[in-house]
């Protein structure tokens, strides 16, 4: 369990967001119940309080994280983990990772994002779903089904991760809401891990988790009103890893279909070294996309596609146990953006964590366009 106080600083004022100081204040409770040698409960409780108004207001209790602000009292995990010889379940809040490869990760479809404090520095969030897996000694095999679609937070209309075409610079855009699916979403993951190399195939039908927008001009309040809605999705993607002396070379690539109209049919993948030099964990490579059919709704928010085409690369320094140092970047040709984050315990209970976010390039590109969005951070932590 801990509590921290965030506090971020924006070296510059955006075009529709001249606050400079954002302080946030988060409590989470975390809980495990071991039932009995087959059954564990699992829980996770978060509060928020924000200066910036992207934590809401009323205290009431959120289960789907639907809003398009953060829930004061949320629920983030809430789930059981039932386990018998080969086969596990885990039902009810969870968290759902899929993947191998770093900062883009293809096929990871049921791990919505947090994009409302930034783009460059997103957080997880739950998903309520039912989750078995069988696995034996080479081969495992992973079946979810999510009944209820949980959308990633997107940055709201009037902040500084929101930039807006400039043909509607001088329009009121109003937030008119959201259009979510009527049905869940499924999928699968087989992995074999063999010696010196793994690989997996993967399956999921379901719904983006990011939006596009159905902009509506409004006559009466001369302003346009913006509707988000989630063009359904499926993917046949894979991953593998292959361990070399000196490197690890790891490999993930998803196709993605719709039938959505303003959608697009496109490739995404990833192509990355990892190697491990004393307390170094060093990762670069190549994020890559190909469109195979569609023109595309210009109005979307895709962070996903945004990062691709990049060179992307992570150090991770473990200084000692107490101190550790994180640089992340993505590199492409019209825009950059490189992330220093520092952190250092005292005692048995505090961590502290500097960090900064350094974002240039143009206006036309997807990284570029926030190069306003600069910022220093400091997050103080007290665990219990």
């Amino acid at each position: 369990d801990w509590i921290s106080a965030v506090c971020s600083s924006d070296l510059q004022d955006a075009s529709n967001d001249s606050g400079n100081f954002v302080n946030q204040a988060w409590f989470r409770w975390e809980a495990s119940y071991k039932a009995s040698p087959w059954l564990k409960l699992n829980g996770a409780f978060d509060a928020r309080a924000d200066t910036h108004q992207q934590a809401d207001r009323e205290l009431r209790l959120n289960l789907d994280d639907r809003t398009t602000r953060r829930p004061a009292l949320s629920v983030r995990q809430l789930s059981a983990t039932i386990h018998k010889d080969k086969v596990t379940a885990e039902l009810g809040r969870q968290l759902i990772r899929w993947g191998k490869t770093d900062i883009l990760t293809p096929t990871d479809r049921f791990a919505p994002r947090d994009y409302l404090s930034s783009v460059v520095d997103s957080d997880f969030l739950g998903v309520t779903a039912a989750r078995v897996t069988v696995a034996g000694a080479s081969n495992s095999l992973d079946v979810v089904w999510q009944p209820w679609f949980t959308p990633s937070r997107t940055p709201l209309l009037n902040q500084r991760w929101t930039v807006l075409p400039p043909e509607l610079s001088a329009i009121a855009v109003t937030d008119a809401g959201a259009q979510y699916p009527g049905r869940g979403q499924y999928g699968a993951r087989w992995n074999h891990i063999a010696s010196g190399y793994e690989y997996s195939l993967s399956y999921f039908d379901g719904f983006n988790s990011l939006p596009l927008f159905d902009a509506q001009f409004d006559p009466r309040t001369a302003a346009v009103r913006a509707q988000r809605f989630y063009p359904n999705m499926r993917m046949y993607g894979g991953d593998a890893a292959i361990q070399f002396p000196w490197v690890t070379v790891k490999g993930e690539a998803g196709y993605f279909t719709t039938s959505t109209a303003g959608a697009q049919d496109y490739v995404l993948y990833v192509v990355q070294l990892e190697r491990q030099v004393k307390e170094w964990s060093l990762v670069g490579g190549y994020a890559g996309e190909a469109v195979t059919q569609g023109t595309g709704n210009p109005l979307r928010f895709t962070p996903d596609r945004g990062f691709a085409k990049s060179f992307v690369g992570r150090a991770a320094l473990t200084i000692d146990v107490n101190r550790s140092l994180v640089i992340e970047s993505a590199v492409r040709g019209g825009g950059s953006f490189v992330r220093f984050e520092y952190s250092q315990t005292f005692g048995d209970h505090w961590r502290v964590t500097p960090g900064l976010a350094w974002v240039r390039g143009s206006t036309d590109d997807f990284l570029g366009q926030f190069h306003r969005n600069s910022y220093l951070s400091l997050a103080i932590r007290y665990s219990f």
